[in-house]
């Protein structure tokens, strides 16, 4: 029976979390009761320690900091001069428009790496625009949902922060890894625009000639470099002084939430309101990562009590399964798993359980992380409760339907599993840049 304990709790556990509960407190409600009844109230010394451990945690500190910066730099109204700008520049092309959405995607992702705001944002300014120009619906929502998300893997991001924390794995070889997989995506993002822009011309007009007139010469440098050059300046600020050694990823975050800051007030949008819902919001991110990250820390220590690592490693060996086959079923409950529950969640439930067992295995950690950064990018694209789709519905004309959302997102889904693809196939391109960096 003792032996069977940790399945009763992950069916517990997931049959709650299915029908809506709160993830915190099911976690450390559903982990006290089990563990309770198992071991005893004397158990339970140790929980204490464990949750201040995380508490003190010096590099979790990054996690408020980064929110911090993705909220402030949203009332900044850079999204928006960014979105603007790359329209017009990318007009002459056809599919510019969804073109420019990718790359501003990209640019919000290395500077807030907050999906909701990204999504939001160029949901309220690109979509009436594509859809005015004759943008085929299923297109435009797609190229929006799918490139809001590219803040989950383009560095800095608050889930390599999470990952490299639990798998015991450096912060900055987590930002660095995750760069060329990043961009990689975005090349593949590209890529599909083109060959749907070549074969169906109809769903991705250029802009009107007169439009584009308008937006030449000395007028159009110092838009460009206007919308351009700040952004750039803050995530090479972050970026950078990661990179080159000079800050850790804790100290990194607090530069770029005073970059945040600054540039807000460069942009004349900075004001006492601002700064308090900017600290209403960031506070508001942070409590709920942080809550459950107590109620995951009561999970870990009932699920290890009940031994249930050492289970799980054997049951693994015993069935003969190899590393990559592993690799695979972990790959793909994780992706399942993303239909149904949030990224946080997934992180704090599933990657402390079958850690150990990678490590056993003697798999790369970094790689590792990289790859299960990729697949939760996905758990907010995946109906029925992909978040990125129920923010861009939020704000979306009402002639809009969910079918046409949930068809968009369908190639961008299938182009993310290609990119995981490469990183499982190709491990060097998570593991190159940071073994070249610390030479």
């Amino acid at each position: 029976m003792i032996e069977a304990m940790p399945l009763i709790l992950f069916a517990v556990l997931f049959i709650l979390l299915l029908f809506g509960y709160p993830v915190a407190f099911t976690l450390g409600g559903v982990s006290f009761i089990l563990g309770y009844l198992t071991f005893g109230i004397h158990f339970f010394n140790l929980l204490p320690l464990r949750i201040w451990g995380v508490m003190t945690n010096y590099v979790l500190i990054a996690v408020p900091l980064f929110v911090y910066m993705g909220v402030m730099l949203e009332k900044s109204g850079l999204a928006e001069e960014l979105l603007e700008t790359m329209a017009l520049l990318f007009g002459r092309l056809r599919g510019g428009l969804a073109i420019s959405v990718v790359v501003v995607g990209a640019m919000l992702g290395a500077s807030t790496g907050i999906v909701g705001a990204t999504v939001v944002t160029m949901g309220l300014l690109s979509l009436p625009t594509m859809l005015k120009r004759g943008y085929r619906p299923e297109l435009s929502t797609g190229t929006i949902s799918a490139s809001g998300t590219l803040g989950q893997i383009i560095p800095p991001s608050i889930v390599l922060v999470l990952l490299g924390s639990i798998l015991n794995v450096s912060i900055g070889d987590m930002f660095m890894g995750a760069v060329i997989p990043g961009f990689a995506l975005v090349f593949l993002y590209l890529i599909w625009i083109v060959v749907v822009a070549m074969t169906k011309p109809d769903w991705a007009p250029t802009m009107p000639k007169e439009e584009l007139d308008r937006f030449r010469g000395r007028a159009m440098v110092r838009r460009v470099l206007q919308a351009f050059v700040l952004p750039l300046l803050l995530v090479f600020a972050v970026l950078g002084s990661i990179f080159a050694g000079i800050a850790s990823p804790t100290e990194a975050a607090a530069v770029g939430a005073l970059g945040a800051t600054v540039l807000t007030i460069v942009q004349g949008k900075f004001s006492y309101e601002t700064l308090k819902s900017v600290m209403a919001g960031t506070t508001h991110l942070t409590c709920m990562v942080f809550i459950i990250l107590v109620g995951a820390t009561s999970f870990g220590l009932v699920f290890r009590g009940m031994r249930g690592d050492d289970y799980l490693t054997r049951l693994i060996m015993d069935a003969n399964m190899g590393p990559h086959t592993f690799l695979a079923l972990v790959m793909v409950i994780i992706f399942i798993a993303g239909f149904f529950i949030d990224f946080i969640e997934i992180t704090f439930i599933i990657v402390p359980v079958v850690a150990p067992i990678f490590v056993t295995f003697g798999v790369d950690l970094l790689w590792l992380g990289i790859l299960i950064a990729m697949n939760l990018q996905t758990s907010f694209l995946t109906p029925p409760f992909g978040f990125s789709l129920f923010y861009l519905k939020g704000v979306a004309p009402p002639e809009i339907r969910t079918g046409q959302i949930y068809r968009g997102i369908v190639p961008f889904i299938v182009i993310q599993l290609v990119g995981l693809g490469l990183v499982i196939f190709f491990p060097e391109m998570a593991t190159w840049l940071p073994q070249y960096l610390m030479r």
